[in-house]
């Protein structure tokens, strides 16, 4: 397995440290924020990508771009500030997350920012990464709804999906699209009195034996199936973000991830 790591899950530690951590890891791939913390707002790209090449990681996306699949003016702007700062820092990619909070969201009107936001990419070189929130109050909760906004708007070349398996979980999903996926999300729930409709982000925690998710299911599924790419850490529960020492935690999932997964 090739893992990732987002920067959500380390919110204090500077990108110098970030990516120190990650590399002390083995891991060689990364995933920086606009929000948590929000590097874009408050670090200039070419400071990122310095620390990224004296590290020795790769840039993977900015996450995230939201709501994509509400398109205006004030879209745009966004779209385009993120994909220049991508540009510039050296990430691959914009992970795109729909509208969530209840208002729904017609497929023409995903398809309609799609068709927008493909030549802003385009432009600048950088690829879409389509996240469907299993969220209950989602407007685009399932991959096959992402994929047939993907085609109709043209733009298998641009835009693949983000497998989350939070989200997968959530969504009830059983289908995986392993040639449609170009990155998957991990995360594990491990409380044991939310129910599956109740789950939010702060439930989320690193993937361990105590994991409702099924992580270690859908991981197997997913390499069965022909998926080779990484498999990133992305867990937003306080009690993660506020270790004193994540890289021990992480090591600790890694090693128990890799385990499962060749049983």
């Amino acid at each position: 397995m090739r893992f990732s790591l987002s920067h959500i899950l380390a919110p204090r530690q500077s990108p110098t440290e970030f990516f120190a951590m990650a590399r002390a890891l083995g891991v060689t791939d990364v995933e920086i924020r606009n929000d948590t913390p929000n590097l874009v707002g408050t670090v200039a790209p070419a400071e990122v990508k310095a620390a990224a090449e004296a590290a020795g990681v790769k840039l993977l996306s900015i996450n995230a771009l939201y709501p994509f699949n509400v398109w205006n003016d004030e879209r745009r702007a966004q779209t385009e500030q993120l994909a220049d700062y991508a540009a510039a820092c050296g990430a691959e990619s914009l992970v795109m997350c729909p509208l969530n909070d209840g208002t729904p969201v017609a497929l023409d009107d995903v398809v309609s920012a799609l068709k927008a936001i493909k030549p802003i990419l385009e432009a600048r070189g950088i690829k879409g990464l389509v996240e469907p929130l299993g969220f209950p109050v989602s407007s685009l909760r399932r991959k096959a709804d992402a994929i047939a906004a993907i085609k109709a708007a043209g733009g298998e070349g641009i835009f693949k999906l983000v497998h989350d398996t939070f989200h997968h979980h959530l969504a009830g999903e059983t289908e995986f699209y392993p040639e449609w996926t170009g990155l998957v999300h991990i995360s594990g729930v491990a409380d044991t009195d939310v129910t599956v409709d109740a789950m939010l982000d702060a439930h989320r925690v690193l993937v361990d034996p105590r994991d409702r998710l099924g992580n270690v299911a859908q991981i197997s599924a997913l390499q069965a199936a022909g998926y080779q790419g990484l498999f990133s850490f992305e867990p937003f529960a306080t009690e993660v973000q506020q270790l004193d020492d994540p890289q021990v935690a992480l090591a600790d999932s890694m090693g128990w991830l890799r385990e499962q997964v060749a049983a």
